[in-house]
């Protein structure tokens, strides 16, 4: 587990944008179980390839167009639970962080895994988003 005096900026950096932050499994559950609407997740890291590419390409991809109904993050490292619970929900892929999933009326639609976030610039990560909301919000 990460101290708070070090990840309280970094999960910010998402929830100040109008993220909510997730905490527990409770609060996972109450939001990936909603079977109408779209749902954005992000899983939030203090790595590098998060601060320089996942959260900026998020930003600007919900800064224009279209989005989803709801912005939800847990912070792997942090918030242990609900990153556990939301990984649930990410199956069949394997455990990454950061990610982002794209949810609609309840189903895992859009999956980018660490592996496409890192080496990716944040404009290259919002074009992708940005197509996944043009096609499913």
């Amino acid at each position: 587990m990460y101290p708070p005096e070090l990840t309280a900026p970094i999960a910010r950096d998402l929830t100040d944008f109008g993220f909510t932050g997730l905490h527990d499994a409770g609060d996972v559950e109450e939001v990936l179980d909603q079977k109408e609407g779209t749902t954005l997740l992000v899983v939030n890291s203090v790595c590098g390839c998060a601060a320089a590419n996942a959260r900026p390409g998020v930003k600007l991809a919900v800064a224009n167009g279209k989005k989803p109904d709801r912005m939800v993050t847990v912070f792997a490292g942090v918030d242990r639970d609900a990153t556990d619970k939301a990984r649930e929900y990410l199956l069949p892929y394997p455990p990454s962080s950061p990610c982002i999933a794209l949810f609609k009326d309840g189903k895992l639609v859009h999956m980018l895994e660490r592996r496409h976030i890192e080496g990716n610039s944040a404009m290259a990560i919002a074009q992708n988003l940005a197509g996944a909301f043009e096609n499913f919000c």
